[in-house]
């Protein structure tokens, strides 16, 4: 049996044994920690369960003030500096301004950054002063671009971040780069970038460059995607040129990664037109020509929304050049697939009235029309209170009620009326016949004359009744 405090005493040992122990970390070392609060001056960081540390908010900063970090994010530092009697660690980019050639070499063999002020400029680099030694940046070395002389005077009072690459005649010839500093903080931007572009977010970025094909986006760190043509608004009318500018920012959304390309979407993020799209079979609405292709003429009926007029909806000499108003009918909506089938609007149809989009047509009717188009195979008849394809016909060659080798141009010139039986329905699949309806004339001029003439009850065939009438005359 045992009491409280050997329970006590037995659950302390094991929470001493169990709990983490303290990372034991040196000046230079390279280490991961997690950000625990980003302050004005400074950015405090966890190494491990018990010991923090932190960074000059300043070595954090972007280009344009800010910093790209927030509570739990990982930053890549090197460790500048460990006091073991007041428990502080701090991290840096740089090691500060080493004031001693032991802590040069630290810095070299660690790959740490140290601050160095530019001193003056010779014909090879720069002189940078490094805590009172004295070291050198070839020119190649001073930026990821080639610097000339003039661009180098400019940076003379300046304190920068160079890496020590080599030390030399015990601390006479330290040799330094800035190119090597700016190339690793560029890594280390990018890799952040790329931890937050995944598809589906948005971020935020800068226009770089305005092509016909699109347009392409600083996501910050060097990290580029490209804006296609396509991706940057519903309106299909909306020239690059107008929507964006170099130096413009933009709120973009990742629509896909692939093979190392970023590509972004502006109009992602805007209203989808479609989605309260009041359009309804047989509704007129007024749109304008926005292109005229082989397989007909896109009519845009609003920003973002276009709906095709057939080919195969159009007289020959209909109107409807690019940019022309016209009043059209809708006749099929598909909203998931963005498709929209139209045809031309009977004459006299006001916007928003209902029309039927088809044609109420039975075998054996008798209808008039106008020739709209010949073919050697026959001609086509526009039946008269129709527009479109629905109301328009073929008559066959072997249905004109023509001699054979007839010049159909001739014969039925555009704008020809005609008088026609209906002899195929449907979709498509109208079929007409000149010589049928005249035919049906003639049956029913002669049944009024057999009535006149009170003619016996057996006709015989069409063609006997025929051949008497003529007999008769």
């Amino acid at each position: 049996m045992t009491d409280g405090k050997e329970d006590t005493f037995a659950a302390m040992f094991e929470k001493q044994v169990t709990a983490p122990r303290r990372r034991q970390v040196r000046v230079g070392d390279r280490l991961e920690a997690i950000v625990v609060q980003v302050g004005k001056d400074l950015v405090f960081v966890e190494l491990d369960g018990k010991q923090q540390a932190f960074l000059e908010a300043a070595e954090l900063r972007e280009p344009d003030g800010t910093i790209a970090l927030v509570p739990g994010d990982t930053v890549a530092a090197h460790v500048v500096e460990v006091d073991d009697r007041r428990g502080v660690v701090r991290l840096g980019r740089s090691m500060g301004r080493p004031g001693t050639l032991a802590a040069l070499e630290q810095a070299r063999a660690a790959g740490v950054a140290v601050d160095g002020k530019v001193t003056g400029v010779n014909k090879g680099g720069l002189e940078v002063d490094v805590g009172g030694t004295r070291a050198f940046c070839p020119m190649s070395q001073v930026d990821a671009r080639r610097v000339e002389d003039a661009d180098a005077r400019g940076l003379i009072g300046q304190t920068l971040r160079f890496l020590v690459t080599d030390i030399r005649d015990g601390g006479k010839n330290v040799v330094v780069s800035r190119r090597a500093v700016l190339a690793s903080d560029s890594e280390a931007s990018a890799a952040r970038t790329m931890s937050k572009v995944v598809p589906g977010a948005v971020l935020q970025g800068t226009v770089t460059g305005v092509r016909d094909f699109g347009a392409f986006v600083d996501l910050g760190g060097g990290v580029e995607g490209l804006l296609p043509r396509s991706e940057v608004s519903h309106d299909r009318s909306v020239a690059i040129g107008d929507a964006l500018r170099a130096g413009d920012t933009v709120e973009v959304q990742v629509r896909e990664i692939k093979d190392r390309k970023i590509t972004l979407s502006l109009k992602a993020l805007a209203a989808d037109p479609w989605a309260d799209l009041d359009v309804a079979p047989g509704k007129v609405a007024r749109g304008i020509v926005a292109r005229v292709t082989d397989i007909g003429r896109f009519v845009r009926l609003s920003a973002g929304v276009e709906g095709l007029l057939h080919v195969s909806e159009l007289a020959r000499s209909a109107p409807g050049q690019e940019g022309e108003e016209i009043l059209v009918v809708v006749k099929h909506v598909d909203k998931v697939k963005k498709k929209i089938s139209l045809a031309p609007a009977p004459a006299g149809a006001a916007v928003g009235a209902i029309v039927a989009t088809g044609v109420d047509l039975v075998v054996g009717a008798i209808v008039g029309g106008v020739v709209t188009r010949i073919e050697t195979f026959g001609v086509f008849v526009q039946i008269d209170g129709t527009s479109g394809r629905a109301g328009r016909g073929l008559v066959p060659q072997a249905e004109l009620g023509v001699p054979r080798g007839t010049d159909l141009r001739k014969a039925f010139p555009d704008a020809t009326r005609v008088v026609a039986k209906v002899l195929e329905t449907g979709d498509g699949r109208l079929r007409l016949s000149i010589k049928g309806a005249k035919d049906a004339e003639e049956r029913a001029d002669f049944e009024e004359a057999r009535g006149k003439a009170n003619a016996p009850a057996s006709l015989g065939t069409f063609a006997d009744l025929l051949k008497g009438r003529r007999l008769g005359d």
